[in-house]
């Protein structure tokens, strides 16, 4: 049993090496030495007395004992978040205009935003939903205050929230064409950065296309795919489990992207907060997908 309360930074080690799957990773995302971080990990097992990690292969994996406690962890991580928030701006009230492309915001923003409205109950979310060029016309014209938008890797203003791999993705039982055939695509509608690079790469590889469904909505482009309408370039992350991930041998390859987040030149205190919230989601790995 622990003998004296489990320390917060020592919860976030434990954490963070866990979803890393080593020392050295979680070290650079914490900011801190690789020693330092292995010790707070040793710290809170000789605390609890059971062991949390196993360290015998390259990649550390989780005990049986890690395993009991990893999301128990991870829910002590956000409430002591939670409760630092509150007590040090209780007072900070508004709105922010969030804009967010739709699959991000699904995927990847629920759980994160969700705790910043019960952290901050008197300030205001406006969230827009839509196509990472209309949310960028947007931000240019004034109306929003913070925009996450995808874009490839170090192309243009921005900061960095998330790195995505992408992969081809279809139904499990559909037909794949073979190199002589055309390529039918499940995609957003124009002007979509999927999209626009998915058709870009067939073009240089001289493969014909066709576009068999667009919907602006995940949930639509999803329901096309299971239903073997199609294939569609999609972050790995966000991939179902019942849909399948192509060889990639199969079609051109697709490089990787990036969300990134921009902010107005002048922000409200709540819209520092939400930009804070984000930056320190990144920081601690919490935006995993939920499905």
């Amino acid at each position: 049993m622990p003998t004296a309360d489990l320390d917060p930074s020592c919860l976030r080690a434990f954490v963070t090496v866990a979803d890393c799957g080593g020392f050295t990773a979680a070290s650079q995302r914490l900011g801190r030495g690789q020693s330092a971080v292995s010790l707070q990990v040793k710290r809170l097992e000789d605390q609890l007395g059971v062991q949390l990690l196993d360290r015998r292969t390259r990649q550390v994996g989780l005990t049986p004992a890690g395993e009991r406690l990893i999301d128990r962890a991870r829910q002590l991580l956000a409430m002591h978040r939670e409760l630092a928030a509150s007590a040090a701006l209780p007072e900070i009230a508004g709105a922010v205009r969030l804009g967010v492309p739709e699959d991000f915001a699904s995927t990847h923003l629920p759980g994160l935003l969700a705790e910043f409205v019960r952290a901050h109950p008197r300030i205001s979310l406006e969230v827009t939903c839509e196509l990472t060029l209309p949310i960028l016309e947007r931000f240019d014209a004034g109306e929003l205050d913070l925009v996450l938008f995808k874009r490839r890797p170090g192309a243009g203003e921005g900061e960095t929230v998330l790195h995505e791999d992408l992969a081809w993705v279809t139904a499990k039982d559909a037909m794949i064409p073979n190199p002589e055939e055309q390529v039918s695509l499940v995609c957003a509608p124009r002007p979509c950065v999927l999209r626009d690079l998915a058709t870009k790469l067939l073009d240089q590889q001289g493969r014909g296309w066709r576009i068999a469904f667009s919907s602006g909505s995940l949930a639509g482009n999803l329901a096309a795919l299971r239903a073997g309408l199609g294939i569609a370039p999609l972050p790995l992350e966000m991939v179902p489990p019942d849909l399948v991930v192509l060889d990639p041998a199969i079609l051109p390859a697709l490089p990787d992207i990036e969300t990134s987040m921009l902010e107005a030149a002048s922000l409200s205190p709540a819209a520092q907060l939400l930009r804070d919230s984000i930056r320190e989601a990144r920081q601690q790995n919490l935006l995993l997908p939920t499905r």
